[in-house]
């Protein structure tokens, strides 16, 4: 530095000014990548692993995590087929023989897992008991049995478990339905309607997904999805279940399965239909219709998470009717914060995400409801 001339500064500060204003005249996007670029890969907040991935919805809580600023430090898959695709999709993440690996690693805050749901409950108590906090996909819970250790162990642990209930949390339609309800778009809201349709695919599902034992049954399981958001729309903070039905309808080959239930279900703010079952249709362009209505007393809102039926392309399709008329909002590209509110919770120790309270009450509900349900015969109709 000591050699270099006055001209050279002078040229050097003309150049850096140039550049400068080379990247305010660009398009806002492009600058923005350009200033990225040149920053450098951000420090990592916090450092997460996983352990177990049974369900491929490991996949978004992975993409939740890292876009919240975690870094996906290692994985415990004990499946070789599904660990062999670990080690595609993620080839610079250490894989590690056994969970202790992971649950004793000290630089390590956060776990993940979409195990098998029986196994869920018992691997987030060891979590917590570790010192960790614990993300876990749907159905996070499947017993009152599991329920109530994993609430002891957060009491007595003061950790996180977190539960990703994607079907809010992870689709921007949802999220600008909250951030409308929040603002009072449709005064006060009475109810909501929750419809939850999947599509089998019997060839590439295991078989523990055939079995309620393992899965909890439907309510239990899709069902977790329209409790939570019944619980987050109406602001209820308690419930219970009205009535609730399951059936087997379709599927004799599979006689512990189940694919279709519904409920009513009861809040201190509000009442709640749900409706889940496995009828997709092949005809349709995606997994599911997946519907959310949530009424207020000065409107509605309507989701079409998924699909629109008619013709819009794509997802995340809103449609907002108020006294003043009909609006539709196209959601895609709004962001979900759910991960980077899940990192803050980590680091800061709060409770931004979702407070621990609903999260168990979500699971308490669908519980609650499975346990509930009238079981209708193989061929029976309701009268």
């Amino acid at each position: 530095m000591d050699k270099l001339t006055r001209r050279d500064l002078v040229k050097a500060s003309a150049s850096a000014m140039a550049g400068l204003a080379a990247i305010s005249a660009m398009p806002e996007r492009l600058a923005a990548a350009v200033h990225t670029v040149r920053r450098g890969k951000q420090a990592a907040r916090i450092r997460f692993a996983v352990i177990g991935g049974n369900h491929n919805h490991i996949f978004g809580q992975i993409g939740a995590a890292t876009r919240g600023g975690g870094e996906f430090a290692a994985y415990y898959i004990r499946e070789p087929d599904i660990r062999a695709q670990f080690a595609r999709r993620y080839p610079n993440v250490k894989s590690v023989a056994d969970e202790r690996a992971i649950l004793e690693d000290n630089s390590i805050q956060l776990v993940l897992s979409s195990i098998v749901p029986i196994e869920r409950a018992p691997l987030g108590v060891r979590v917590m008991q570790h010192g960790k906090d614990y993300m876990s996909d749907k159905p996070g819970i499947i017993t009152m049995a599991q329920l109530a250790e994993a609430r002891r162990v957060q009491k007595e642990t003061k950790r996180i478990y977190s539960i990703l209930y994607s079907e809010r949390l992870e689709v921007p339609a949802a999220v600008k339905a909250g951030e409308l309800v929040k603002a009072g778009a449709i005064g006060t809201v009475i109810q909501t309607v929750g419809l939850g349709p999947h599509r089998t695919s019997p060839q590439t599902r295991p078989d523990w997904f055939w079995d309620v034992k393992y899965y909890g049954g439907i309510l239990c399981d899709i069902g977790s999805h329209q409790f939570d958001q019944f619980l987050y729309f109406t602001g209820s903070t308690s419930g219970e279940i009205v009535a609730s039905q399951v059936r087997n309808v379709n599927h004799p080959d599979h006689p512990n399965f189940q694919d279709f239930g519904d409920v009513m279900v009861r809040g201190n703010g509000g009442t709640g239909y749900i409706r889940n079952d496995w009828f997709t249709p092949d005809g349709l362009s995606t997994w599911g219709d997946g519907r959310l209505t949530v009424i207020g007393t000065n409107g509605y809102i309507e989701l079409r998470k998924y699909v629109d039926i008619a013709g819009r392309p794509g997802g995340n399709h809103l449609f907002l009717v108020d006294q003043k008329g009909t609006n539709y909002i196209d959601c895609k590209g709004i962001e979900t914060p759910y991960g980077t509110q899940l990192v803050d919770d980590v680091v800061n120790r709060t409770e931004t995400a979702m407070t621990q309270a609903h999260c168990f009450l979500a699971s308490e509900l669908a519980i609650r409801a499975q346990d509930q349900a009238k079981l209708l015969k193989p061929g029976a109709h309701p009268v």
